[in-house]
């Protein structure tokens, strides 16, 4: 439970609120391979393929009616190649009936919002979703929330943007790098939803709650990792 919603944590790295039928996924960056192969940087190719596959088996396993991306859909300008622009049409044209939200990110600030005929509304951070108070939907976790009357519940955030992660194991070449869900008193943080994503491992307090993704399921994480930053 977060900010009274229920959640439904998704092995494809989405949170699915089942009372309100809405997925949330945060950081897809559609892309950004292309964006660093016009740099010259040789990377994979189909990544925005298994992103939308995985974003379609969120939609099937959960039924969900409407996705809240919680910022950064597309990564850059320079990633919006035609080929890519139209990968993700087609997916849209497939799943018509779906409501489309997009809280705007940073990338999103530079990268411009999508096409007009992807039909995804596109609004500023905090989002709120109809009947649902206690919880502000952002892409910053740490985004300013309006003002609120003095006793009133401060909603819980729900965000992305960090891109967070758990390293798992002791001996360095025995560590695994797993992406995760972080929660903590104030505030949650989604893992990536792209494919083609870095991760940054986030200081852990004594009250948080850490879920990894393993591809396949979603896990607790009772024991505090060993951390280890990005160089």
């Amino acid at each position: 439970m977060a900010g009274g919603a229920r959640l439904r944590l998704l092995p494809q790295r989405a949170v699915f609120l089942p009372e309100h039928g809405t997925l949330l996924v945060a950081d897809a960056h559609i892309g950004k391979a292309h964006a660093f192969r016009r740099l010259g940087v040789p990377v994979p190719t189909g990544t925005t393929q298994a992103t939308l596959q995985r974003l379609t088996e969120a939609v099937t396993t959960t039924g969900a009616t409407h996705i809240v991306f919680l910022g950064d859909l597309l990564h850059a300008a320079r990633g919006r190649s035609p080929d890519t622009m139209a990968t993700f049409a087609r997916w849209r044209q497939a799943h018509a009936s779906l409501q489309l939200t997009l809280v705007r990110g940073n990338h999103d600030s530079h990268a411009g919002d999508p096409p007009v005929d992807w039909g995804v509304d596109c609004v500023d951070e905090p989002f709120g979703l109809p009947g649902l108070a206690g919880l502000a939907l952002c892409h910053h976790p740490d985004a300013p929330l309006p003002p609120h009357a003095d006793g009133a519940e401060v909603p819980y955030v729900l965000a992305g943007h960090v891109h967070p992660s758990t390293v798992l194991g002791g001996r360095a070449h025995e560590r695994l790098r797993l992406p995760c869900f972080h929660f903590g008193p104030q505030r949650g943080v989604l893992p990536a939803f792209g494919e083609f994503t870095g991760t940054h491992t986030l200081p852990r307090g004594p009250l948080d709650q850490v879920f990894v993704s393993t591809g396949a399921e979603v896990r607790q994480i009772h024991v505090r990792p060993t951390l280890h930053l990005p160089a």
